[in-house]
């Protein structure tokens, strides 16, 4: 299995392991952790556009002129796929079950992608993935708690709420990042930055849009407290020396798909093609 794939997948478990971690906090503590919520989301939100502006966009335009109209259409991709949800599923007031479904499906094809970035971005580069994994994990705590208020307040029991919560916010991650790591790692370095630098589009669009909606709910002052520990602990992770341990140039078996060389901090014995 090719390193990229390898890493993307496990990032995609641990996303789910995170995301299961939120459910349990709920399963305890419902009260608490539904109010905790949009911290956590705001919380990523400024982790994942200080990564993204600092790092991941930066590198996705330094593959050449065109990935800015990629990057951009990633930006609009993600807009237009919002919303198309709202559009043909829409959300009705009610308590019934059926009326689960388009919340919940919204959130299954949110975590989805979730894994297709960490794929794409893993297939770019080992420090790529790192830090667009990362940015994407804080956020799954939140969105675990997210699934299970849904399904709770359209009538599930709890343990009903619990398992499919975890089918649609948990098991999708890991699930596309399998799915479309399969897929990139048979493409070549010119359409790998490509999609790199779509998904770099949809990730300001995520940090920008869903990760800020809490931001109508909350006190400006714990708003502004939560935007700002998810920058600053962006920050700190920017600050860690990841490239050292080598860009995917530095694996042998994975050279063909991932000899890809976007950040210019990388020394030149990674990367010298």
């Amino acid at each position: 299995m090719p390193f990229s794939l390898q890493a993307s997948v496990s990032f995609g478990l641990l996303a789910a392991v995170v995301t299961s971690l939120g459910l349990a906090a709920v399963a305890m503590r419902s009260d608490w952790s539904a109010r905790q919520s949009g911290l956590f989301a705001l919380s990523a939100g400024g982790m994942l556009i200080t990564m993204s502006l600092l790092h991941i966009v930066p590198e996705a335009l330094s593959t050449g002129h065109a990935a800015a109209k990629f990057l951009l259409g990633g930006f609009f991709a993600g807009l237009l796929l919002s919303f198309a949800m709202r559009t043909f599923f829409p959300e009705r007031a009610g308590q019934t079950r059926a009326e689960a479904f388009t919340p919940l499906l919204a959130v299954g094809v949110h975590s989805f992608f979730d894994g297709v970035i960490y794929s794409v971005s893993f297939a770019a580069s080992f420090q790529s993935g790192v830090y667009a994994s990362l940015g994407l994990i804080l956020h799954e705590f939140a969105e675990g708690i997210i699934a299970f208020a849904i399904l709770s307040r359209h009538g599930f029991k709890v343990k009903e709420a619990l398992v499919w919560a975890f089918i649609a916010a948990a098991a999708t991650t890991p699930l596309g990042a399998l799915v479309s790591g399969l897929f990139v790692n048979g493409l070549g370095a010119e359409t790998i930055a490509a999609l790199y630098a779509v998904s770099a589009g949809l990730l300001i669009y995520v940090a920008t849009g869903p990760m800020m909606e809490p931001l109508k709910e909350i006190a400006p002052g714990r708003a502004f407290g939560a935007l700002a520990a998810g920058v600053l602990f962006a920050i700190a992770i920017l600050a860690l020396p990841i490239h050292s341990h080598g860009a995917l140039d530095n694996h042998g078996h994975d050279h063909d798909h991932a000899g890809i060389d976007f950040s210019a901090d990388v020394p030149e014995s990674a990367g010298g093609h």
